[in-house]
């Protein structure tokens, strides 16, 4: 089993002078293309009809990386870049993207509609500057893993049923991880995966959280179509797992590119791994 994607990195040099609200950078950027016209509606805001059973709403075929950019101002003059994993991989959505933000760039960015220039796009793991996806094999690791730390580095919520969770305990982490990557792979790529979902979550269960040290984080986004305001916190920071770990790393360190939980379009549930 294999899961593909594209690590895009966007660069841009200010205009005017630009600030990303402290927690907030990606949902700027986010809420940037919300704003996009009706022929692109169904990358940014894909509909239901036809996908996996169960799902409301799709997951979009993308999600940003911009934590750097939480608290900072750009100077006129001065550059600035994000990162967007994209799951789809034909050629359109790279170039939907593309044409997206050097509209948005000419219209303006952030609360204050700052003018800015996209300069140039390039995926950010490759040499050369080929747009080459990169493949992550979903198999079980080559050597035994039985320790592993996880960092939650963006605020992260993870559903059980229709509860959220406390703590991040490793059946449930791994199992929504298994979800997100199967739906993505379903959508966007070659298939769901062909895994015992079942057996996938019984044996991750099984996986002991030693240590758990998390903050609570409470950010809130206010939607400018409807006027509305939602909560895009959740918890951060390290928890430590052991026991049959190894069958479940594949599908993590995908994760560390699709994020897990909710509203992982807004880079919510980015997690790092260390064996």
């Amino acid at each position: 089993m294999h899961f593909r994607l594209l690590p895009l990195r966007f660069h841009f040099l200010a205009r005017e002078s630009i600030h990303f609200p402290e927690g907030k950078a990606t949902n700027i950027l986010r809420g940037a293309l919300g704003t996009m016209c009706v022929e692109k509606a169904q990358m940014f805001a894909p509909s239901a009809v036809g996908g996996p059973s169960g799902l409301l709403n799709l997951p979009r075929p993308f999600v940003f990386r911009a934590k750097h950019l939480n608290g900072l101002t750009v100077q006129a003059g001065q550059t600035f870049y994000f990162d967007l994993n994209l799951f789809d991989l034909a050629p359109v959505a790279t170039e939907n993207l593309v044409s997206a933000f050097t509209r948005l760039a000419r219209e303006g960015l952030g609360p204050t509609r700052s003018k800015v220039e996209l300069t140039q796009v390039s995926l950010r793991a490759q040499a050369q500057g080929a747009m080459i996806p990169l493949s992550f094999d979903l198999n079980a690791a080559a050597q035994p893993v039985r320790h592993l730390r996880i960092r939650f580095l963006t605020p992260t919520e993870l559903k059980s049923g229709e509860r959220l969770t406390t703590s991040p305990e490793f059946g449930i982490l791994a199992a929504r991880a298994r979800d997100r990557i199967s739906t993505l792979s379903q959508l966007y790529g070659e298939g769901a995966l062909a895994l015992d979902f079942k057996g996938f979550g019984e044996r991750a269960a099984q996986v002991r959280m030693t240590r758990c040290e998390l903050t609570h984080v409470a950010v809130e986004r206010r939607s400018s179509r409807t006027g509305q305001v939602h909560s895009i916190g959740g918890f951060i920071g390290d928890a430590e797992y052991e026991g049959e770990i190894t069958e479940f790393l594949g599908v993590l360190q995908v994760a560390q590119w699709t994020g897990v939980g909710r509203q992982t379009v807004w880079g919510k549930g980015e997690i790092e791994l260390n064996p």
